[in-house]
């Protein structure tokens, strides 16, 4: 009859499984994150298989370096950090190596009244794209994952001022993108700021 081992309700407990080396608490760890760290992964990497490469990665990498986890500290911020780390090593690696570009959409096959919505949220997507990796985690953490500053500070090593600066210039750099592209105009900003 095989042992059922406790489901870990803490993360403390979870990492002790872990370390135990039990199998359970391992694809527990990996089912408590997997949904995050595979997110920030495509965000970073823009590529759905270098996502799901890195996010293995990422988890063995984990497992290899549970030891070293502060327990006084939360764990989901050390991950994300090991993630942005990580990340950031595989464009770097990527860099080096020639990409095929992307193809642009046929114009001619668009519908005329494409949803503006969509359209929106792919000029959003090209401007983060093209960001500076520090730029597009801290971006990415604040406005698609709901991380708040220090969670965002920890994540990436960085103080919190910088994370500020970090992210005023990345929402920057998307309204810049968004007027170049005609969606967004000087008169547009103006008619909704406050008297």
């Amino acid at each position: 009859m095989p042992v059922h081992e406790p489901e870990p309700e803490t993360d403390l407990e979870l990492v002790q499984q872990c370390l135990a080396g039990l199998p359970t608490a391992m694809r527990a760890m990996v089912e408590r994150f997997q949904g995050e760290v595979f997110g920030l992964c495509v965000r970073m990497l823009t590529d759905r298989h270098d996502a799901e490469d890195a996010t293995q990665e990422i988890f063995l990498r984990v497992f290899r370096s549970l030891r070293k986890w502060d327990r006084t500290r939360p764990l989901k911020p050390w991950i994300t950090a090991i993630t942005v780390n990580r990340c950031r090593t595989w464009i770097a690696r990527r860099g080096a190596k020639p990409r095929p570009a992307a193809l642009p959409d046929d114009v001619s096959e668009r519908r005329p009244e494409a949803d503006d919505g969509r359209e929106l949220a792919e000029a959003v997507r090209v401007a983060v794209e093209s960001m500076r990796d520090d730029h597009k985690a801290v971006f990415v953490l604040f406005h698609e994952r709901g991380q708040n500053y220090e969670e965002i500070a920890e994540a990436v090593g960085r103080p919190v001022g910088t994370i500020k600066t970090w992210l005023h210039r990345a929402r920057a750099a998307v309204l810049e993108h968004l007027k170049q592209v005609g969606l967004v105009t000087d008169t547009n900003l103006s008619e909704t700021e406050e008297p």
